[in-house]
């Protein structure tokens, strides 16, 4: 099975600022291209077939992800998809009529349900202090006291969290479980030996004797005696979240200084020498290569090489691998691909993730490529990547995946007032990091208006959900001289976000000590009561009223729609008794597409109708918050327009209980 390459590039780097940094330093414009010449032959049974058609329903589609709706001469009847194509023949109106037609996966709408995601930043920075590393730190320099991932759980539940996400690799490349193919991870550090014990050194002794020739060195030590039974960080993550009834997500860099040649690394240390000599600043990976000069990179050198591209499995067994008869007796997958060494490295690592510890709902992975300016880069070959994720777990939604979610543009938490699902891009979802493929780039003020819609370039239409992600310090990582936001403060994020038809990725780090700070678990149960006391509904219909039960039941499967199929009407919302409010939640039935693009909801008070708010898009949640409460039992809701008939599945009414002091 042969996949179109990608050509497009990569997309902008990601960059985590260091305390005080100003968030508009975050992001870099990266451009590599990506040479036409991968493919991704699989040997084991595939759920989808290159070119062929999205199926009509959403749960086809979630089996079939990868598939495009082609458009057979621009006249055809068009069929509900996540992803389909737009035609050269097509006019406006067709194209707004496909837009409109564009629906979410049941794994993305699953996703949509989520409101709320947990971040947790975790790793060899936790322990430098820094919120860049250079890779070549120490894996002894990762020596936590205790981890206690229950306690993480305790405290996000707390919040109201559904979905947590754990570094399981950030862009210094040390991983935080027993991976078989680098060793500087978990296995190679204090933590994965039992204090005081020896009965592992000699063979922890000989693994960093060999570490150089042999990247499962350690991997082979793991069992030698001595193993702390909480050493894998990642098992102990996603076993706490499972535990806590919470959904996992992880985060795996392509960018990874530990597999940065040592001759470039060393080229670096002279060039960062002699800014400093000369007086000039650091950037924040300038800074990380200069503290950690005396070193060099913990890898196996693989990143950026140009190494030959040549046939190879996935996964690539090592020594005493212990699959070796999974895979002889057809019980786990095998996969050959055309990679260079760091692909097949990184797509080794994705299989052990979705292998070792699925099921994984979401897999985070941005396109970062931060040394190409100072001459080494790596072509992330991200079509591959996402067929494999996808053959292994067709439900997990990727962050820049095909059929997956996307980045809101930020990370100051802050989605637009204007925030469509459906998106027009210029290329094919399936080849690129989707951030590369929006018209005007994923910071772009606007993605999906009509206006964008009619632009030459669009060739695809893609759900792709927005995904607002803010740590709640200054920092990604844990730093003690920071301090976490107010409840209050969480609380306008939330409305910032999740209420602008997003959702809310909320880091929270925990520090050395393996415990997230009292002051932040503090935060998070106050915000988690106040959304949940804020949240019950006062909107009671009368007996009867089966257009207002069909918005305020709390199911997506029941919706007010126009008479006739119509772009614009009203709905008539007479309560049961007067509620007295400050805030307004919209909904619509995303499961049919995403339609409205102007409504006004209006409230009658002392025999005069007010309009209360106006928004443009409503999506899957719209929250309006009130200057001051408003009594009343009689509301509208005006759909002034919509692109295609508007299911509104949700009308609720709130009064805000602000968080604890």
């Amino acid at each position: 099975m042969d996949f179109a390459p990608n050509v497009l590039g990569d997309p902008p780097a990601r960059r985590r600022p260091p305390p005080g940094q100003a968030a508009a330093r975050t992001r870099q414009e990266e451009h590599v291209p990506i040479s036409p010449r991968r493919s991704l032959v699989l040997a084991a049974l595939l759920t989808v077939a290159a070119g062929s058609a999205v199926p009509a329903t959403a749960a086809q589609a979630d089996r079939a992800i990868q598939a495009v709706q082609p458009d057979r001469g621009c006249t055809g009847p068009i069929k509900t998809a996540t992803i389909m194509t737009v035609e050269p023949c097509d006019g406006m109106d067709r194209v707004l009529t496909k837009a409109a037609a564009v629906v979410p996966r049941p794994g993305q709408l699953a996703w949509q349900q989520r409101p709320v995601t947990a971040f947790t930043h975790f790793g060899m920075n936790t322990f430098t202090d820094r919120e860049w590393g250079s890779g070549a730190e120490k894996e002894s320099t990762f020596a936590p006291s205790a981890v206690d991932t229950d306690q993480w759980m305790r405290s996000l539940k707390a919040a109201g969290v559904t979905q947590v996400m754990l570094t399981a690799k950030h862009h210094d490349g040390f991983v935080l479980y027993p991976t078989r193919y680098t060793n500087h991870s978990v296995v190679a550090s204090p933590w994965w030996v039992s204090p005081g014990c020896t009965g592992a050194d000699a063979a922890r002794q000989a693994a960093q004797a060999s570490r150089t020739q042999d990247p499962s060195a350690f991997w082979q030590a793991r069992d030698a005696g001595c193993a702390n039974p909480r050493g894998d960080i990642l098992r102990d993550y996603v076993d706490s979240a499972r535990k806590a009834g919470l959904k996992v997500g992880v985060y795996l860099s392509p960018a990874d200084g530990a597999e940065l040649p040592a001759s470039f690394f060393a080229d670096e240390v002279k060039r960062v020498e002699a800014k400093v000599a000369a007086g000039q600043p650091l950037s924040i990976e300038e800074q990380a290569t200069y503290d950690d000069r005396a070193g060099a990179p913990q890898g196996q050198g693989r990143y950026g090489t140009g190494s030959a591209v040549k046939q190879r499995t996935i996964p690539t067994l090592v020594p005493d691998d212990d699959r070796a008869a999974a895979l002889a007796a057809g019980k786990l997958p095998r996969f050959s691909v055309t990679e260079d060494d760091y692909n097949t490295y990184y797509l080794n690592q994705l299989y052990e993730l979705f292998t070792q510890y699925g099921p994984i709902d979401e897999l985070w992975l941005d396109g970062a490529n931060p040394w190409r300016d100072n001459g080494i880069s790596e072509n992330y070959d991200f079509t591959t990547w996402f067929s494999m994720i996808h053959a292994l777990s067709p439900d997990t939604v990727t962050f820049a995946g095909p059929a997956g979610v996307r980045w809101v543009g930020n990370e100051s938490g802050q989605a637009r007032t204007t925030e469509w699902s459906p998106l027009p891009m210029s290329g094919d979802p399936n080849t690129a990091h989707n951030e590369e493929l929006f018209l005007g780039g994923a910071t772009a003020t606007d993605l999906g208006s009509r206006q964008v819609l009619a632009d030459p370039s669009v060739r695809y239409l893609q759900w792709a959900p927005a995904e607002s992600d803010v740590s709640i310090r200054p920092g990604w990582f844990f730093h003690p001289d920071e301090q976490p936001k107010t409840a209050a403060q969480l609380v306008d994020l939330y409305r910032r976000t999740v209420g602008r038809n997003s959702s809310l990725l909320l880091n929270v780090p925990p520090g050395p000590d393996g415990e997230l700070a009292p002051a932040d678990v503090a935060a998070l149960a106050a915000f988690g009561k106040s959304v949940a006391a804020t949240q019950v509904d006062l909107a009671q219909p009368r007996p009867g009223d089966k257009a207002v039960a069909a918005v305020t039941d709390g199911s997506l499967a029941t919706s007010w729609t126009p008479p006739h199929g119509a772009l614009a009407g009203t709905l008539d919302v007479p309560l049961a008794k007067p509620a007295t409010f400050d805030q307004l939640r919209l909904g619509e039935d995303i499961t049919r597409g995403q339609h409205v693009e102007g409504a006004t909801v209006q409230a009658e008070v002392n025999g005069t109708w007010q309009t209360l708010g106006t928004v443009t898009t409503i999506g899957y949640t719209r929250l309006l918050t009130l200057s001051a409460p408003v009594t009343t039992n009689h509301l509208r809701v005006v759909i002034t327009q919509a692109r295609a008939t508007p299911y509104l599945s949700t009308f609720a009414l709130y009064r805000t209980v602000p968080p604890a002091a």
